[in-house]
């Protein structure tokens, strides 16, 4: 007996052996199996038949030289069986005959009785009578093996991009990937022309076909669809039941001890809500069972017709008068029957009540209803008010406190600015209060002082104005100072900072190159330098730790900055007071600077140098300063928007203030910065406000507005901004004005201009705006602008004219057909009395 496993394999080798054979060669192969059903002449049927008989009359179950025809004719059967008969395909596993040494035999050996002498025994035997089942079977085989392989089927799988959908269809295997793409052209309703099969990546023709792709029959291929045209034609998901397209998977169920049978089950797609109803959980293995009414779909109701009559639609009514019957009885106190009058009440009639008292009363408790209503309403209106009146009360109070507070502040930040200056700003407010306090002096001398007392008077005046300005430049060199250490440090730090980024889960991530290791090591050896109040034992150690970093390279610079070492450890050694060696040790520190700051001792600085290293990029933006005769670059040049060429730079023009004029520009600084920012807010691509520098912006609050607020005439330029006149319109010179913080918050919130301010304000207004205009069209980028605002304004003086015009011709016809429809009623009158 054969094994399971041998059975198997041998049944799934007929099974592809049939499947790559052609219709002709398993035509031939019937034939010389069976030429004639009805005679059986040949040998195979006749010999066929004696062994079927012999089986059938009890004989034994082995035979000594294998199975005959008949069980590889079922065993074809079996596997060429159609996949879609029933939805079901059932596969008998049978035991098969064995040779004597209990070798498998060879498919395509003649059996023993195959031979051509045995033909006329096999031409007696045919006259026997075989059963009709044998000859049933026959036929099937015959029939089966015209079924070519191309006719059998496979299982699709078709995934729809980009809606990652599945869609399982059995398909055969021979048609045209043509057909396959019609079908979905229909389910997904897009041209078939516009879709497109891949299989692994591979686009499929329109006459290719699962067998060219090396699918065999019953197996599962997975194929991929998208459009080529998605904008017009996207596809998306089929949500609605599928005719045809089902999930189709197969289950071997044991029939016998020896008998498994495969059946085919589909699993219907559906696109209903499927309800819980209910289940069981297994206890052991944990499975959850549902109903069954919650796995199938539920049964669709017949659609009936005709279930409306008229008879349904109509109401018929029906009057009747009916007199209902009221039966009472009463019960008076008679001879035998006593009746208590303990309970009886006596009742009195009333005043008559008529309608007009009824009204009366409403009315009177409706107006006692309004009085108190009208009450509350008033009390709730007076709380209201008077809540409203403590809201502002305490807005206008923390109002002022803010404005005291911000005032306090800025004066106090002026007052540091004056104590400790550090900036440039802070200089200028210096020498501008350095300038106010010597116009008043000398205000003071002239009126008071004369002749020889007068020039004595300036004399002092001048000894102390030297005086004050030596004070203000040995401020000035120490404020340099803190500001160089200030700017090295953070050179250096940033040299020898890691490499930071921010990770995929927003932390920071840091790494150090061998860059930054070594901006690191020079950091920490400059700042041991510059040190002071050591001990010499550590001063020496630090010395020697430079000098081993410098050795490394041999130029000019590490040459100078041995010597100046040596020079220190030499004059240490003699004994030479620290306080004498401070001038060495600065030049020890700025050699050493130096050397960090080159690239070739330290590649990190490159990234933090102002100065490139290639000086060829500096031909391009040089210019030359006239006054310090310096060629400087343009960053170091100030230039205004009505100047021609470069002149001064920027060092020269605050050395002349200092020395002359004495201004300060850092409250129009912060009215230059307070405008940028409100137009940036605005975000309506305004361009004329930032060609504004700060000469322009001190000459138009200055001559224009005065330095004053156009309403209140308040002059304090910490409390004034200047905004937009029209705020529809970009900020321009001629669309500007100059108010104070509060004023400028209602004037934006406002919006009509007529309606908010009186003509005679708007006329002094506009007359501030020509007067702008007049000088900042001297400017060349500002007179492009103003050409462009010109002939806007007249475009819209046009249009607004264009309206007056149409609105009197409509008026004065309006008025002709008043007239015409007068005149007759006119004349008629007249002519009535005639």
């Amino acid at each position: 007996m054969k094994t399971m496993d041998q059975e198997e394999e041998i049944n799934d080798q007929i099974g592809v052996e049939l499947a790559d054979t052609r219709e002709t060669e398993a035509t031939e192969t019937v034939n010389d199996v069976v030429t004639d059903e009805n005679e059986g002449q040949t040998t195979g049927e006749s010999r066929e038949g004696t062994q079927l008989d012999f089986k059938e009359q009890g004989g034994p179950e082995k035979q000594e030289y294998g199975s005959g025809p008949q069980e590889e004719s079922m065993e074809r059967e079996k596997s060429l069986e159609a996949p879609n008969t029933m939805g079901k395909k059932v596969r008998m596993w049978e035991t098969s005959q064995s040779t004597e040494d209990g070798q498998p035999e060879k498919r395509g050996k003649p059996p023993w009785w195959s031979a051509k002498p045995a033909r006329p025994i096999g031409r007696q035997l045919s006259q026997t009578d075989f059963p009709s089942s044998y000859l049933t079977k026959i036929k099937a085989i015959k029939e089966a093996l015209k079924t070519t392989v191309a006719d059998l089927s496979a299982t699709v799988k078709v995934t729809l991009i980009p809606v990652d959908q599945i869609v399982t269809i059995s398909f055969k295997i021979g048609v045209f990937s043509k057909q396959l793409k019609e079908h979905f052209s229909q389910l997904l309703n897009i041209p078939s022309k516009y879709l497109q099969l891949t299989y692994q990546g591979r686009a499929l023709k329109n006459s290719e076909t699962l067998m060219n792709l090396g699918v065999n029959p019953e197996d599962i291929v997975k194929l991929e669809l998208y459009s080529s045209n998605p904008t017009h034609f996207p596809i998306k998901a089929v949500f609605r039941k599928m005719q045809g397209i089902r999930d189709i998977i197969t289950v071997r169920v044991q029939c016998g001890a020896k008998m498994y049978q495969d059946v085919t089950v589909e699993i219907e797609r559906i696109d209903f809500h499927k309800p819980f109803l209910g289940g069981f959980r297994h206890k052991i293995t944990g499975t959850e069972y549902h109903n069954a009414g919650t796995q199938t779909a539920p049964k669709k109701l017949p659609i009936k017709t005709n279930i409306f009559s008229r008879e349904t639609q109509t109401v018929t009514e029906r009057k009747k008068l009916v007199a209902t019957m009221s039966r009472t009885s009463t019960q008076m106190t008679k001879i035998g029957v006593y009746v208590s009058n303990m309970t009886d009440k006596l009742i009195t009639p009333g005043k008559y009540f008529t309608a007009a008292q009824y009204h009366a009363q409403r009315l009177a408790a409706v107006i006692v209803i309004q009085k108190y209503f009208r009450r509350w309403h008033a009390k709730k209106f007076v709380e209201s008010l008077r809540e409203q009146k403590r809201k502002r009360l305490e807005w206008e109070m923390q109002e002022k406190l803010r404005k005291e507070k911000a005032k306090k502040e800025w004066l106090q930040r002026d007052y540091n600015r004056r104590i400790n200056p550090q900036t440039n700003e802070d200089f200028e407010l210096l020498f501008h209060a350095l300038e106010v306090w010597r116009q008043e002096q000398l205000r003071h001398i002239d009126q008071n002082f004369a002749g020889a007392k007068r020039k004595a008077a300036l004399c002092e005046l001048l000894e102390k104005e030297t005086q004050i300005i030596a004070s203000i430049g040995r401020q000035r060199i120490l404020a340099n100072n803190q500001k160089y250490e200030k700017s090295v440090s953070a050179l250096l730090d940033k040299c020898s900072a890691p490499k930071k980024w921010i990770s995929f889960d927003d932390n920071e991530t840091l790494m150090d190159t061998q860059y930054t290791i070594r901006a690191r090591e020079l950091k920490d050896i400059y700042n041991c330098i510059i040190i002071k109040n050591i001990c010499d034992d550590e001063r020496l150690d630090v010395l020697l730790t430079l000098k081993h970093t410098v050795k490394e390279h041999e130029c000019k610079l590490t040459q100078d900055i041995l010597e100046l070492i040596d020079r220190e450890v030499d004059l240490m050694m003699r004994g030479v007071k620290s306080c004498n060696l401070e001038g060495l040790r600065q030049r020890i520190a700025t050699l050493f600077l130096q050397y960090i700051k080159t690239p070739l001792f330290n590649p990190e600085v490159t990234r933090y140098l102002k100065v490139p290293p290639d000086p060829t990029k500096f031909y391009k933006n040089v210019y030359f300063c006239r006054s310090c005769e310096m060629y400087l670059p343009s960053t170091e040049f100030s230039i205004s928007s009505t100047s021609y060429h470069v002149s001064r730079c920027r060092q020269c023009c605050m050395l002349d203030n200092e020395a002359r004029q004495r201004e300060a520009f850092l409250k129009y600084k912060f009215l230059l910065k307070q405008l940028y920012q409100s137009e940036a807010d605005y975000e309506d691509d305004s361009k004329i406000a930032y060609l504004m520098q700060l000469q322009d912006l001190q000459y138009l609050i200055e001559n224009i507005w005065a330095s004053q607020s156009a309403l209140s005439a308040w002059n304090d330029l910490c409390d004034l901004v200047i905004v937009r006149w029209d705020r529809t319109e970009e900020w321009a010179p001629w669309n500007c004005i100059l108010l104070t913080k509060d004023e400028a918050n209602v004037h934006l919130k406002m919006k009509s201009l007529e309606e908010g301010y009186e003509p005679v304000f708007i006329h002094k207004i506009k007359h501030k705006h020509i007067l702008a205009k007049n000088y900042f069209s001297q400017i060349p980028m500002m007179a492009a602008f103003l050409h462009v605002y010109d002939t806007e304004d007249e475009a819209k003086e046009e249009e607004s004219n264009e309206t007056k015009d149409k609105e009197s011709n409509q008026t004065e016809e309006e008025t002709d057909k008043e007239t015409m429809m007068s005149t007759p009623k006119d004349t008629e009158a007249e002519c009535l009395p005639h």
